[in-house]
C-alpha cells in the first residue's frame, strides 16, 4: 500500500510487467527487422540496381597523378553482397588511409580540398577520434581564432541583413503606390521566394548552434553536417530554383524599384538583398578551407576536429554544386501537361552527357536530372532544355559500361514517361534486349570525365537506398515507445480504480 491510496498486488505487478515486456520485445523486433531490411540485398521489382561504392573503387583505379583507369565491368550491375554494408552518405574514390604530404622537416602541409573528401564519409570511429582533444592548442593560433570569430560575426551580420531586407521589401502590399504587377501574395512569393525560410533556419538553428559550441568546434561542425544531411539546407536549392522568375519580375519593374529604393533610403537595393543567400552559402566553404589550411600550417594534433571540418567543407561544396545546378530545373520545356516539377520530388543533381537513344538510334547532347521520385532526361538544343523522358526509380536499372559510360535499362513491367506520353511495353520491339526480354536498354550516357559518371552514380545510389528504406517501412505498424507505455499505464490505472 502506498499512503493508503493505491493497493498493489503481485497479480498487478506480474500483469503490468508482462505487458511491458511484450511491448518492449515487439519494439525491439521491429527495430531489428528494419535493420535487416536495410541491409538486405534482395531488391524487388520496385528497386533500381545501381553500382555500389566498392564496385566504383574497383572500376576506377586512381593513380598518384589523379588519372583514372577503367577495368573490365560485368554486363549488368550486380546487387551488393551482404559483406558490403549500405551507407546512406556518399563516399570518395580514394582510401582514407592516405597520409597527408609532409615536408622535409616533418611538418604537415595543407592538403587540397579534394583530399579531405577522400575520407570524409569513411568510418572514422577510432580511439583517437572518440577521445576528446585539447582545444587550447587550436585557440592558441591567432589566425584560427580570427577565422572562427569571422564565421560567427558574419553569420550575425547575414541574419541582420536578411531581416532588414524583409523589412524593406517583405510588406510591399501596404505601400499605396505599389503597381498592380507587384500586388498579391503570388507576386510576393515570386519576388522573394522562400527567403523567410532561409532566415528562420539561420536565426533559430545555425546561429544558436555556432554560439553554443564556439568552444567545442567538433560538435559545431558535426551538427552543421547533420543539418545538411537532413536536408535542412534544401531551402537554398528551392530559392535558387526560382531565381530566374524573381529576376524577370524585378527587370519588368526596374524603374519602380529604383524610385522605391531612393524613397526608403536603401543604399544597396533589392538586387543586393536577394543575392545575399548565395553569397553566404559560397562563403562557408571558403572560411572552412582557410581553417583547414591554418590547421595544417600550425601542426595542431587534433584529428577529430580536422575530420569534422573536412566533412563539413565537403558537404558544403557538394551542396553549392547542387544549388548552382538547380537554377536550370524550371528551364525544362515541353513537359507533359499532367506533370510539373513538383511531381518529381526534391532535386538532387544534374549531369551533362552525350546520349545515344536506343529507340531512335540517334545521338544528342543530354542533361540528366536526378530527383527523389524520377530520373528526367532532357535534350540540350542550343540554349534550350527540351524534355525527352522521365522514369520512376522502380522502373529502371543502371549498367556501368566503363568508367565514362553508363546505360539506362527499363523494366518492361513498369511504365516510363515520354514526350509523346506513351508507355513502353515488352512487346514493342524497340530498344536493345539486355539479359532477357523483360529489360530493354533505353539510353547510353557518356561523359568526357570518369568522375562525372562516378558522382552521378553515387547520387543515384543514394536516392535508390532512401527509396528502398522507405518502401521497406511501408505497411509496418510501429508506435513510439513512450506513447505505448503511457497508454498502457493509463489503461492500468483506469482498470485498477474501476474494478
Amino acid at each position: 500500500m502506498f499512503y493508503g491510496l493505491v493497493n498493489v498486488t503481485y497479480f498487478d505487478l506480474v500483469t503490468v510487467g508482462f505487458t511491458f515486456a511484450v511491448l518492449i520485445a515487439v519494439q525491439i523486433l521491429n527495430a531489428l527487422w528494419a535493420l535487416k531490411d536495410k541491409g538486405s540485398v534482395d531488391c524487388t521489382d520496385n528497386c533500381v540496381s545501381v553500382v555500389g561504392d566498392d564496385n566504383i573503387r574497383k572500376l576506377l583505379k586512381i593513380n598518384e597523378n589523379g588519372t583514372e583507369v577503367a577495368e573490365k565491368t560485368p554486363p549488368i550491375l550486380h546487387k551488393r553482397s551482404p559483406s558490403s554494408p549500405v551507407t546512406t552518405a556518399t563516399s570518395a574514390t580514394s582510401p582514407a588511409a592516405t597520409p597527408p604530404p609532409t615536408t622535409k622537416n616533418g611538418k604537415l602541409q595543407k592538403q587540397q580540398s579534394e583530399q579531405c573528401e577522400n575520407h570524409e564519409d569513411e568510418d572514422t570511429i577510432s580511439l583517437e577520434n572518440l577521445l576528446p582533444c585539447d582545444h587550447t592548442e587550436i585557440y592558441s593560433s591567432n589566425k584560427i581564432s580570427y577565422i572562427i570569430d569571422e564565421l560567427l560575426q558574419t553569420e550575425g551580420n547575414y541574419i541582420n541583413n536578411l531581416k532588414k531586407g524583409l523589412q524593406n521589401y517583405g510588406n510591399l502590399d501596404k505601400y499605396d503606390k505599389l503597381p498592380e504587377s507587384l500586388r498579391g501574395e503570388d507576386k510576393k512569393q515570386q519576388l522573394l521566394g522562400n527567403i523567410k525560410e532561409i532566415l528562420d533556419l539561420h536565426e533559430k538553428q545555425i546561429l544558436p548552434l555556432m554560439l553554443g559550441n564556439q568552444r567545442d568546434l567538433k560538435t559545431m561542425f558535426d551538427e552543421m553536417t547533420s543539418y545538411i544531411d537532413k536536408n535542412q539546407f534544401y531551402c537554398y536549392v528551392t530559392f535558387t530554383m526560382h531565381k530566374q522568375t524573381s529576376m524577370q519580375l524585378r527587370k519588368d519593374n526596374r524603374e519602380w524599384f529604383q524610385n522605391y529604393q531612393n524613397e526608403i533610403n536603401d543604399r544597396l537595393g533589392i538586387d543586393s538583398f536577394l543575392v545575399q543567400p548565395i553569397q553566404r552559402l559560397t562563403r562557408y566553404p571558403l572560411l572552412l578551407s582557410q581553417f583547414i589550411s591554418e590547421f595544417y600550417k600550425s601542426g595542431i594534433n587534433c584529428k577529430p576536429v580536422l575530420v569534422s571540418v573536412c566533412k563539413l567543407e565537403t558537404r558544403l561544396r557538394r551542396l553549392l554544386e547542387v544549388v548552382n545546378q538547380s537554377e536550370e530545373v524550371l528551364s525544362i520545356e515541353e513537359l507533359p501537361t499532367e506533370f510539373t516539377i513538383d511531381h518529381f520530388g526534391a532535386f538532387r543533381r544534374s549531369t551533362e552527357f552525350e546520349a545515344y537513344s536506343c529507340r531512335s538510334r540517334k545521338k544528342f547532347k543530354a542533361k540528366v536530372f536526378l530527383f527523389d521520385q524520377y530520373l528526367v532526361c532532357v535534350e540540350i538544343r542550343k540554349r534550350r532544355l527540351a524534355y525527352r523522358n522521365h522514369y520512376s526509380w522502380g522502373s529502371i536499372e543502371l549498367k556501368l559500361n566503363s568508367s565514362k559510360s553508363v546505360s539506362l535499362l527499363m523494366k518492361s513491367t513498369h511504365g516510363a514517361g515520354s514526350s509523346n506520353h506513351s508507355l513502353s511495353s515488352a512487346g514493342s520491339g524497340s530498344g536493345k534486349s539486355s539479359r532477357d526480354n523483360s529489360i530493354k536498354e533505353e539510353y547510353e550516357f557518356s561523359a568526357p570525365e570518369a568522375i562525372s559518371v562516378t558522382q552521378w552514380l553515387r547520387c543515384a545510389r543514394k536516392i535508390f537506398e532512401n527509396a528502398r528504406i522507405e518502401e521497406s517501412q511501408r505497411g509496418k505498424f510501429s508506435l513510439p515507445m513512450d506513447l505505448v507505455l503511457g497508454a498502457v499505464f493509463a489503461i492500468w490505472l483506469i482498470w485498477h480504480y474501476l474494478y
